[in-house]
C-alpha cells in the first residue's frame, strides 16, 4: 500500500493539495447552497446578470445551477473514481487503459507525457476550485443578502 508522506501533503504545489483544495471548495459550495434549484436561470457571468439584453453563450454553462451540478459531478468522479459509462464496450476509460485497449505511442517519452498531463490537471483543478469558490461567494451575495429576484 502506498504511503503519502507528510512532506507532499504540506507542499502547496502537490497534486494531493490541489485536489484537497478543490474538494474542500466544492464541499463548502455544497454546504452553503442549501437549495440548489434557486440557482436556476441565474447567469453564471455577473456581467450577463446585469445586462439582460445579451443572449447567453451556447458553448458555456447557461446558468449557475448547471455549473453547480458540473462541479459536484467532477468532485464525485475524483472521490469515487470513474463509474462505468454506458458505452458500447461497457468498459470505463481506466479499465480500457489497464487492459491496453487505449494505444499510446510506444516510443513516446512517458515522463514527458506524465508531466504534460500533470500540468494540465493542476491547471484544470485550480480553475475548478476558483469557480467553486466564486459560485459559493456569489450565492452568498445574491441569495444570502436577499438580492435574489425571480
Amino acid at each position: 500500500m502506498m504511503q503519502i508522506s507528510s512532506d507532499s501533503v504540506g507542499n502547496k504545489h502537490s497534486l494531493i493539495n490541489v485536489m484537497h483544495r478543490f474538494i474542500a471548495a466544492t464541499n463548502n459550495m455544497d454546504e452553503t447552497i442549501m437549495v440548489p434549484s434557486l440557482l436556476r436561470d441565474m447567469p453564471l457571468d455577473e456581467q450577463q446578470a446585469n445586462n439582460n439584453n445579451e443572449p447567453p453563450c451556447s458553448n458555456k454553462q447557461r446558468d449557475m445551477y448547471e455549473h453547480y451540478l458540473l462541479l459536484k459531478s467532477i468532485k464525485n468522479d475524483m472521490e469515487w473514481g470513474l463509474l462505468k459509462r454506458e458505452v458500447s464496450s461497457g468498459a470505463s476509460f481506466l479499465e480500457m487503459a489497464v487492459k491496453g485497449d487505449i494505444h499510446v505511442d510506444d516510443n513516446a517519452d512517458l515522463q514527458h507525457q506524465f508531466h504534460y498531463h500533470l500540468r494540465g490537471l493542476f491547471g484544470v483543478l485550480s480553475k475548478l476550485t476558483m469557480q467553486a469558490d466564486h459560485l459559493t461567494n456569489r450565492y452568498k451575495r445574491e441569495i444570502g443578502g436577499g438580492n435574489f429576484m425571480r
